[in-house]
């Protein structure tokens, strides 16, 4: 296991199931994917995957690129397994699953983890939220009491978050607690026209970059681009 001391990068990503916008699934650009990526964590949206057969998407993504691989289903079907997903190279120090749906709604949830650093303590909270306004309001509300203020260094929020404007309640609550953070567009991958994929840092001086991953891979092999960050881990970021 890495281990992160100046600095990490994180990625989020949704899959869209690893089918690309050609309408063919495959796991194996996926993987290239995440390979030109490098990140040291990623977090993955709308991952779907058989155990024990060989369509088990998220182990074969581990198994190609080296990373551990924590699962966050939201659905179980007879033979499948949907949700998001956590690859990582850096040392995992605890996992809690959380349950966001909203009734009547699709099943949303978030992965909450707590990663190892001689640096700094920190949380990372990966989740996909849910279609309509209200339900995602709703899933916020229930993810801001989860974010540890006063055992965590660094808390960091990644993932699909659904919402197309820019001033949506949302985003707003959100913005309250983690003041201005950037958005980057990452949908539709050969277009992008809207910031539904976010990375949110707090303190926010440790979010030292952010970008989108424009390869030509990339813009095939989803409907979204990967968003990444750069997170400083130095004592200055915390001061």
């Amino acid at each position: 296991m890495k281990t992160c001391e100046a600095g990490c990068k994180l990625a989020t990503w949704n899959l869209h199931r690893g089918i690309g916008r050609d309408g063919v699934m495959s796991p194996e650009r996926c993987a290239a994917v995440l390979k030109e990526i490098d990140a040291d964590v990623i977090a993955l949206q709308e991952v779907e995957s058989r155990p024990g057969h060989e369509l088990d998407v998220l182990a074969y993504l581990a198994r190609e690129t080296g990373y551990s691989a924590i699962a966050g289903v939201t659905m179980v079907r007879e033979d499948a397994h949907y949700g998001n997903a956590l690859l990582t190279h850096l040392q995992v120090g605890g996992v809690r699953r959380h349950d966001l749906s909203v009734c009547g709604r699709e099943p949303r949830a978030a992965l909450d983890v707590d990663f190892e650093s001689d640096q700094c303590r920190i949380q990372l909270i990966a989740t996909h939220l849910g279609l309509r306004p209200a339900e995602r309001r709703e899933q916020v509300r229930q993810l801001l009491p989860l974010f540890d203020i006063d055992g965590r260094d660094l808390i960091m929020l990644a993932g699909d978050f659904n919402e197309w404007l820019l001033w949506g309640r949302s985003l707003r609550m959100l913005h309250r607690f983690f003041p201005d953070t950037p958005h980057r567009r990452s949908w539709p991958a050969h277009l992008p026209l809207f910031a539904l994929d976010r990375i949110w840092v707090r303190p926010r001086r440790a979010l030292l970059n952010l970008k989108i991953h424009r390869s030509e891979l990339a813009r095939v092999a989803s409907d979204h681009l990967p968003l990444i960050a750069e997170i400083g881990l130095e004592e200055r970021c915390f001061e």
